[in-house]
């Protein structure tokens, strides 16, 4: 459904003054990767910045937020999701280069470009740091959310600063030093006194050196075939589902406890790699939660460790992890 089709969103904003699209009872399976889910109340998806702007300062204070970029990270419960959930990747992906000096060179994303075609596009232009983001089946703004990483690098390393907005419509720059950055975790220094404060990554700047197109393609190329064959590529899934604790592995806790193969539905641990949980055909998300559950217990039981999970569940029922 076209915002130019109604009259209304919510009953408040003049869909006149928008220029995306807008769906109603959204089924977010369709937009998370492990292919299950409840349905958003609404669906948005920006046209551009600017228009992401006017609808944010034009939504209801009371309506809830959720961004979310190619879901790759996230599950909805099966009862679904209050609020309006706004789409960043299918139009928010500028993608350039600003060249600097011997220091190396700046590419801007936006945070609806994909992981790997930032690493594709630094490539092409010599530019090496950025080839694990091959290796990140997500978006520029979740990785800059959960300074994501993989084969010993993360996002924030290679940040020199980033673009947000909050609940207000008000764009912001900020610098790393704003953040208190720690594995798989970001956090501004100060506290949000209000849900105007709440922000969101749009696109950051990052900073890289001068390299080898055919030596950061042969990295890229290496990682990639890596991936494929330690993961379960070949079932939705969504990454790592718990954090690496200090020290060890989250798969090999999950292997220990005995937990490889276990099921609940068609939500499985996977025999590959145990800390992914695959859908190896009709899992609801009641299904997956209870397996994340279920690891979680059973871990924090038999090894006193207690994991913490990495992917986020958003939805109705019970509290947001």
């Amino acid at each position: 459904m076209n915002i130019s089709e109604q009259d209304n969103f919510i009953g408040v904003i003049d869909t006149r003054l928008l220029r995306g699209e807008l769906r109603v009872r959204e089924p977010m399976r369709k937009h998370v990767s492990w292919r299950a889910g409840g349905v958003a109340d609404y669906f948005y998806l920006p046209a551009d910045l600017q228009d992401l702007v006017v609808f944010l300062r034009h939504l209801p204070r009371a309506e809830r937020v959720h961004m979310i970029g190619l879901g790759s990270n996230l599950l909805v419960r099966d009862e679904g999701l209050r609020g309006v959930v706004v789409a960043l990747h299918a139009r928010l992906n500028d993608l350039l280069l600003i060249k600097q000096d011997e220091e190396g060179d700046l590419i801007y994303a936006e945070a609806g470009v994909p992981c790997a075609k930032l690493a594709r596009f630094a490539a092409l232009y010599h530019l090496s740091g950025a080839e694990f983001l091959a290796g990140i089946p997500g978006t520029v703004g979740g990785a800059l959310a959960m300074n994501a990483g993989c084969y010993g690098a993360e996002t924030w390393q290679i940040v020199e600063k980033v673009k947000t907005i909050n609940r207000a419509g008000k764009l912001h720059e900020r610098n790393p030093e704003d953040y208190l950055i720690g594995y798989r975790h970001i956090a501004l220094q100060q506290e949000f006194d209000s849900v105007n404060d709440e922000e969101w990554f749009v696109g950051g700047w990052f900073r890289l050196q001068q390299g080898d197109h055919d030596n950061s393609r042969q990295k890229i190329k290496a990682l990639l075939a890596a991936r494929m064959s330690s993961q379960p590529l070949n079932f939705p899934n969504a990454g790592s589902v718990f954090r690496n604790p200090t020290g060890d592995y989250a798969a090999r806790l999950i292997e220990v406890s005995g937990l490889k193969g276990y099921r609940v539905g068609g939500a499985m641990v996977s025999s590959k790699h145990a800390n992914f949980i695959i859908n190896d055909g009709g899992a609801t998300a009641t299904d997956i939660e209870a397996v994340i559950n279920m690891i979680r217990d059973t871990v924090k039981k038999k090894t006193g460790i207690e994991l913490i999970q990495e992917v986020r569940i958003i939805g109705d029922v019970g509290n947001d992890r």
